[in-house]
C-alpha cells in the first residue's frame, strides 16, 4: 500500500486504532478521523509518521453529511484524495428487547451504520472515480446475519448497510473500485485484555473456532480487501466471526 492515502473512521475506536497499526504497517499514510478524542488521534498521527509515512488527524460528526464534507476537503488539502475508505465508526448504545428498546436508538444506528457510509461515499469516491481506483470498507458485524434477540436496532442499521454496499458495488464497479463488507464477531480488544475478559464460555461454545476473534484479525482482513490481492473482489460480506456465520450460497 505504499503511496496510498487511507481514511479510517473512527480511528481512535478499539478497532479503528488496530486498523491503523495494521495499514500503516502496510505502508499507507492514514487519515486519522475522529469525533471526540483528539489526544489518542494525535498519537495515532505520531504513530504512523514515526514509520516515516504521512499522517494527520480529522474531526467530523459522521452522522451529519456538512460535517464529513468539510472533512474531506481537510483531507485533501492536506494529505491529498484517499485511495481507501474504511467506515469503522457506529454509536454504541444499550440493547433491549424490540418493545423496550427507545425509537431514537434505531434512528442513531440508522445514521452511523447506514448514512455514514453514504456521506463518506459521496465525498471521497468521486475522487477515486476521477483516477479510476479505489477501495471502500463498511464494517458490518456477525450479527447482521445471526438477527438474534436483543440487538434489533442494531441488526436492522447492518442489515440495510449491507444493501447500501451491494447496490454501490455494482455502479462504481466499471472505475475499478471495490466495495466491500468485513463482518466481525464478537472481537478481543484493549479493553478485554486490560479487564483479562478475553475468554466468554458461553460465546466461545458457539463458535466452531472455539474463541473469539482478536482486534488484529479484524484489521488483517480489511489489509487484505482494500490490497490488490483482493483486486477481484467487491460487493462481498466477509465474517470474520470463526465460522459462527457462514453465508450460504
Amino acid at each position: 500500500m505504499t503511496g496510498r492515502l487511507a481514511v479510517i473512521t473512527r480511528a481512535t475506536g478499539q478497532l479503528g486504532r488496530v486498523m491503523t497499526d495494521v495499514l500503516s504497517d502496510c505502508g499507507a499514510d492514514i487519515a486519522v478521523h475522529y469525533n471526540s478524542n483528539c489526544a489518542k488521534a494525535e498519537e495515532l498521527v505520531r504513530s504512523v509518521r514515526a514509520k516515516g509515512l504521512r499522517a494527520a488527524a480529522f474531526q467530523a460528526d459522521i452522522t451529519n453529511y456538512e460535517s464529513v464534507s468539510e472533512m474531506q476537503r481537510q483531507i485533501e488539502n492536506t494529505l491529498g484524495n484517499p485511495q481507501i475508505v474504511v467506515c469503522n465508526a457506529v454509536i454504541q448504545y444499550e440493547w433491549k428487547p424490540v418493545l423496550e428498546q427507545d425509537i431514537s436508538d434505531y434512528y442513531s444506528q440508522f445514521e452511523s451504520c447506514v448514512m455514514q457510509n453514504v456521506y463518506m461515499a459521496k465525498a471521497f469516491v468521486p475522487a477515486m472515480k476521477k483516477k479510476n481506483y479505489g477501495r471502500f470498507i463498511a464494517v458490518n458485524t456477525e450479527c447482521s446475519a445471526l438477527a438474534e434477540a436483543g440487538c434489533s436496532a442494531y441488526t436492522s442499521a447492518k442489515r440495510g448497510l449491507d444493501g447500501f454496499v451491494r447496490c454501490f458495488a455494482k455502479e462504481v464497479g466499471g472505475h475499478n473500485i471495490t466495495v466491500n463488507q468485513v463482518a466481525p464477531g464478537w472481537t478481543i480488544s484493549y479493553v478485554d485484555r486490560e479487564n483479562n475478559t478475553e475468554k466468554q464460555d458461553a460465546y466461545d461454545r458457539t463458535v466452531p473456532l472455539g474463541r473469539r476473534g482478536t482486534d488484529l484479525e479484524i484489521a488483517q482482513m480489511t489489509a487484505f480487501l482494500v490490497s490488490d490481492l483482493a483486486s477481484f473482489t467487491t460487493g462481498a460480506y466477509i465474517p470474520v466471526s470463526g465460522g459462527r456465520v457462514m453465508p450460504a450460497i
